[in-house]
């Protein structure tokens, strides 16, 4: 609702709320991103944190966390840099190979899943702040896993 609100008044959910945002830096190196794994999945923050959109490099590995479903407010962009993604939309699937790309609205239920035994590398962008990597795809951290 808030994420809406702050479309229609074309502001921020943070502003909306009041918060102030520290100051931070647009650039993110990449020998500052650190992997964070959860599930199989490698992810690398590639932006910064508490924006409007999250930002991740992502690594998924073949037969990991493919069977679940997500459903969530926001909308969701990717683009496959390598490997062939499976990416199921509603009740469509769609292979994506290196450079196809999808946004979507991410209320719309949505699975991903490597098509390859390789795994697939792409790019994520999500309009969910401040979501934890491992919530987004994997619904939490499995049990045996740090939080």
């Amino acid at each position: 609702m808030l994420l809406a609100l702050a479309r229609v008044y074309g502001t921020t959910v943070s502003e909306l709320l009041g918060e102030t945002v520290a100051d931070r830096d647009a650039v993110v190196r990449a020998a500052d991103m650190e992997p964070t794994r959860a599930g199989g999945w490698t992810y690398w923050q590639a932006g910064a944190p508490g924006r409007g959109m999250q930002a991740l490099r992502v690594h998924v590995p073949y037969g990991a966390q493919g069977d679940i479903v997500r459903v969530h407010p926001g909308e969701e962009w990717l683009y496959v840099i390598e490997g062939r993604l499976r990416l199921s939309l509603g009740d469509t699937a769609h292979i994506l190979a290196p450079g196809d790309s999808a946004h979507f609205d991410s209320l719309t239920p949505h699975r991903i899943a490597a098509a390859d035994q390789g795994g697939a590398d792409l790019l994520f962008v999500h309009t969910l702040l401040q979501s934890p990597a491992t919530a987004l795809c994997l619904g939490g951290p499995s049990q045996g896993e740090p939080t």
